[in-house]
């Protein structure tokens, strides 16, 4: 056996081991550039374990994140211009009417079990003027209680209320970039913008929401992505509102002209009671729209599958990261056998003096796995370091969202040691069955 009681009788000795540590230190230092070359693919490996980590974290953070803010029990159904209306757009007569209808909300409402909330929504793009100052923004016209669903916050003033729904006051909500873009100087709670030829008051400021704006884009299929406006100019109003004032024909600008477009709901959110029964109902919900629609004017998306299917891909992306760290350690190891392998050469009559003055073979072996894992051990502190400082360098030049867990450091040390360790083992041996008179001779 490699360990036996004479080896924990050395660990269990400070002195002893301390000597161990000293001798193993200054053996390394007589062949420093040797040691630091060595240690180097150690240095590499667990930076490399923690930078891909820390980085792959981040970047299965945010889309889990944009995933979690559409609401893990939300089923969220999108009207969807068909490809074949494309050749209708060039005449400026006709009106291209598709997606979601009031007929299919109440079906959904009526018919699908385990629904609480329906969310209906209405799409455009259109200036916002504050006298000279304008912005070209995302306008959704929806309901009440559209914060609670989509996760948004109200970070100055409050959201339209029912009663301002139910009688279609001219009120509005703007993103905090909107707000900034209008209203540089002064607080734009209790002003009011223009929007076409109706004025709004502004009435609340919502923390910017990319994903909203995203979202709202469904209706605005045929503008040109060159006009597209900063992906953060919101302003939401009532739907009431929005139905009498902009009525449902939607009038927009395209690269090749203009076009008359119906659409009586742009989007509608579903969020049902029992998180188990998302699925079930989606495919209850596709079934109906598949009976009431001829052409796929619509789309279907499910926040929990997504959110599933980006932990399956996490779990995967982890795996090929933490694979190409590992083969980096493996290197390493392999480089730290290599020089253990030379030093245990160069050393041949050393070691036949100290056998020869009474050390044991277990001496031998724990004195060689001192330096593998002082060589390892080092390599592991350099490489935690630089694995800390590249996610850093990432989140600062990039811009890319890095996490960087406790765990993550603290894996990576712990297998650059045992790396040492498991690869220092066959070198230390080897120099332990050496015969000392056989090295005593050598030369």
């Amino acid at each position: 056996m490699i360990f036996n009681t004479t080896t924990f009788h050395i660990l269990s000795n400070p002195r002893h081991l301390k000597r161990s540590i000293l001798l193993g230190l200054k053996s390394l230092w007589m062949r420093k550039l040797r040691s630091l070359l060595t240690a180097l693919g150690i240095v590499f490996g667990v930076s490399s374990v923690i930078a891909m980590l820390s980085i792959g974290e981040g970047a299965s953070h945010e889309a889990q994140l944009q995933i979690k803010q559409l609401g893990s029990q939300n089923v969220i159904i999108r009207s969807v211009k068909p490809s074949d209306s494309s050749a209708t757009e060039a005449a400026a007569t006709v009106i291209a009417e598709y997606g979601l209808t009031v007929r299919d909300l109440d079906q959904i409402r009526d018919t699908v079990p385990g629904i609480s909330i329906v969310v209906p929504a209405r799409a455009s793009r259109a200036f916002a003027w504050r006298y000279a100052r304008n912005a070209e923004c995302d306008v959704l016209g929806t309901v009440p209680w559209f914060p609670s669903m989509r996760n948004i916050k109200v970070t100055n003033g409050r959201f339209f209320s029912d009663v301002e729904m139910r009688n279609r006051v001219n009120v509005c909500v703007l993103s905090e970039s909107a707000a900034r873009q209008l209203f540089p100087l002064e607080s734009p709670v209790g002003k009011t913008v223009r929007l076409e030829n109706t004025y709004f008051r502004v009435i609340g400021i919502t923390a910017d929401n990319p994903q909203i704006s995203a979202d709202s884009d469904i209706g605005n299929n045929s503008a040109s992505d060159s006009d597209s406006p900063d992906e953060n100019f919101q302003m939401l109003i009532p739907l009431s509102t929005m139905l009498e004032r902009f009525g449902e024909i939607v009038f927009e600008r395209s690269a090749g002209g203009y076009t008359w477009e119906k659409v009586e709901l742009h989007e509608v959110v579903v969020k049902c009671e029992d998180p188990e029964a998302v699925v079930a109902n989606a495919n209850a919900i596709r079934h109906i729209l598949n009976r009431n629609h001829k052409t796929p004017d619509y789309e279907i998306i499910v926040p929990i599958e997504l959110l599933r299917q980006a932990e399956r891909t996490k779990q995967i992306f982890n795996i090929v990261l933490g694979s190409i760290a590992a083969i980096s350690l493996i290197v390493g190891g392999i480089g730290i056998m290599n020089i253990m392998l030379a030093n245990v050469t160069e050393r041949t009559r050393e070691i036949g003096v100290r056998r020869a003055l009474g050390a044991k073979r277990a001496d031998i072996i724990f004195q060689f796995l001192v330096e593998t894992v002082i060589l390892s051990g080092a390599g592991g502190i350099i490489g935690v370091a630089l694995g800390l400082a590249i996610p850093l360098l990432v989140s600062q030049l990039a811009g890319m969202t890095t996490i960087v867990g406790i765990g993550a450091p603290l894996l990576a040390f712990t297998i650059s040691v045992l790396t040492g360790i498991i690869f220092g083992i066959y070198p230390a041996k080897r120099a332990a069955d050496l015969n000392p008179v056989e090295a005593l001779r050598h030369e």
